[in-house]
């Protein structure tokens, strides 16, 4: 199981939460088998939920990322809680695009330049915290950057990546947080921008066999940074029959009616797993009160 580390600097002023997603992105492409592009594209916004989700006050609170732009593949969703656990959904998985002029999988080609990113936050109130902003480049990185940005006004650094093989199988993915707090000295904005310019991606370097303490430490170079906590994170879906069985049971008398009179069974899947439900439609249907 991966781990999600967060270290500061000594002086508390910049803080860092960072992972090697590589099992997560796996897992994800396990059940949703995307084409390389999507792959990467989910890949980066699952690591950037579960790194967000490192800020959460309560194991019970969750933080849901909506990515809709205007590229083909369509809605983006990643919902990560404060357990570690995360889940994903691209509404079109398989989107072949050419690579970019540098090589790489064209992410923001997939996504769409033009859109709009939520962060929703459900942290126990009577409503969930919302913030939304637009697609920066629809690369994921600095939509999440924009976001800190302009929402919580926090200047942060976010790097997100993912690596894919010939057989569409993850190689490599993680991704880290970089945060400057409030008290931050012009000298520490300065080393950070020094640092952070040195870096290499986080793919490169998860390749190069660094771990992800080491990572902490090119980044927090000259800040003697100390390791705050640790978080086993993983895919994990939490899908249940009874939570599908009232999401059909959602759709209202009338509409189960029509379904009960097509089909007596209907199978339903969980848009995070693709695990089966079969149900049969008769036991959802009331007697119609204009018969009787």
């Amino acid at each position: 199981m991966s781990k999600l580390v967060r270290a500061i600097s000594e002086n508390g002023g910049v803080v860092v939460s960072i992972l090697d997603s590589t099992e997560v992105v796996a897992q994800m492409e396990a059940f949703h088998h995307p084409s390389a592009v999507v792959s990467a594209a989910l890949g980066r916004l699952l690591t950037g939920a579960l790194l967000m989700a490192a800020t959460l006050k309560s194991e019970e609170d969750s933080l849901t990322l909506r990515l809709k732009g205007d590229g083909p593949a369509g809605l983006l969703l990643a919902v990560a809680d404060g357990r570690g656990n995360a889940k994903g959904y691209v509404e079109q998985p398989c989107v072949e695009l050419p690579v970019r002029a540098d090589g790489k999988l064209d992410v923001g080609g997939a996504v769409g330049h033009t859109g709009i990113l939520s962060v929703v936050k459900d942290i126990g109130l009577k409503e969930p915290y919302i913030g939304q902003v637009p697609l920066v480049s629809g690369e994921i990185a600095e939509d999440l950057t924009s976001y800190y940005a302009t929402s919580e006004q926090i200047p942060t650094v976010c790097a997100l990546g993912v690596l894919v093989e010939r057989d569409l199988t993850i190689k490599r993915a993680g991704g880290y947080l970089l945060q400057l707090l409030p008290g931050a000295s012009e000298e520490e904005i300065s080393l950070i921008e020094t640092n952070v310019g040195r870096m290499q991606s986080m793919t490169e370097l998860l390749e190069q066999g660094h771990t992800v303490y080491e990572i902490i430490d090119m980044l927090l170079s000259g800040f003697n940074p100390n390791v705050l906590d640790e978080t086993a994170v993983q895919y994990h879906c939490d899908c249940s029959r009874k939570r599908v069985e009232q999401i059909y049971r959602s759709l209202g008398q009338k509409e189960l009616r029509q379904i009960a009179s097509e089909q007596e069974t209907v199978e339903l899947k969980c848009q995070f797993c693709n695990k089966a439900y079969t149900f049969k439609t008769a036991d959802f249907v009331k007697p119609d009160p204009a018969q009787q």
